[in-house]
């Protein structure tokens, strides 16, 4: 398993998903672990918290915000089989990440 170096310079696209091959949901951000705190604890109603996506199964570091929102945008758009494929090179066993960048 790849450690990630949590870096609160850096932008961050996500990907989080309610377990194995359940509901995705990408999201960008400048504060990682904030964010996905956030996912966790249902802070914000909306997606996430409706169908229980709070584990954080990919990370992408850019740096800068143009190709943060570029690649989320990029990522939207990709097929869902694109996506699984995506996590599954970095992430086969579709485990949570936050307790790799807290």
């Amino acid at each position: 398993m790849k450690q990630y170096k949590y870096m609160t310079q850096n932008h961050y696209v996500y990907i989080l998903a309610s377990k194995k091959n359940g509901t995705l949901y990408i999201g960008s951000t400048k504060d990682l672990v904030k964010r996905v705190w956030q996912h966790k604890r249902k802070y914000m109603k909306g997606f996430t918290e409706k169908y229980n996506v709070n584990l954080l199964v990919y990370i992408e570091v850019l740096q800068d915000s143009d190709a943060m929102f570029t690649r989320e945008r990029q990522l939207k758009k990709w097929k869902r089989v694109w996506k699984i494929r995506l996590i599954e090179e970095k992430n086969p066993e579709w485990t949570d990440l936050y307790e790799e960048i807290v």
